[in-house]
């Protein structure tokens, strides 16, 4: 999935390229820049550009992100080593790498580390899977 300009930069671009036209005594409507942008950029026409950048919701998370959220119920702060839109901007598939590792045991006596996970989140930033007390596995602080 090629990432595109916002809509705001994509009209900005149009509106330039339309000036500098004009400049060298090539005048254009603003309707004809949008076109030219548009198939500039690889797409049949303005309204597939449109539809392509104005339907594509923001990246969740983006790779190299610092994040914090709760992973078994257990606090971490780590970066986003590697991401995958799975769902058309509904799930990401991420790994995780913590700048701590985790102890994910729920016994004082006992200590399960984990230093990088790999999970799927959906929009709100938590697995589908949950713990037997209905937790998400993880939840991402999307603030």
């Amino acid at each position: 999935m090629t990432n595109l300009p916002s809509l705001n930069a994509l009209k900005a671009h149009a509106k330039s390229l339309r000036q500098s036209l004009a400049s060298t005594g090539h005048a254009i409507s603003h309707a004809q820049s949008l076109e030219l942008l548009a198939k500039q950029l690889g797409h049949r026409d303005w309204n597939t550009l449109h539809a392509k950048s104005g339907n594509s919701p923001a990246p969740l998370v983006q790779l190299g992100q610092h994040i914090t959220g709760l992973y078994l119920g257990r606090p971490f702060a780590g970066a986003v080593i590697r991401v995958s839109d799975i769902g058309h901007g509904a799930r990401y598939q991420l790994t995780v790498r913590f700048v701590e590792p985790v102890n994910i045991s729920k016994f004082d006596s006992m200590v399960i580390v984990r230093r990088q996970v790999s999970a799927t989140i959906n929009r709100t930033g938590q697995t589908s899977e949950k713990t037997s007390d209905g937790t998400p596995h993880m939840a991402v602080n999307l603030t």
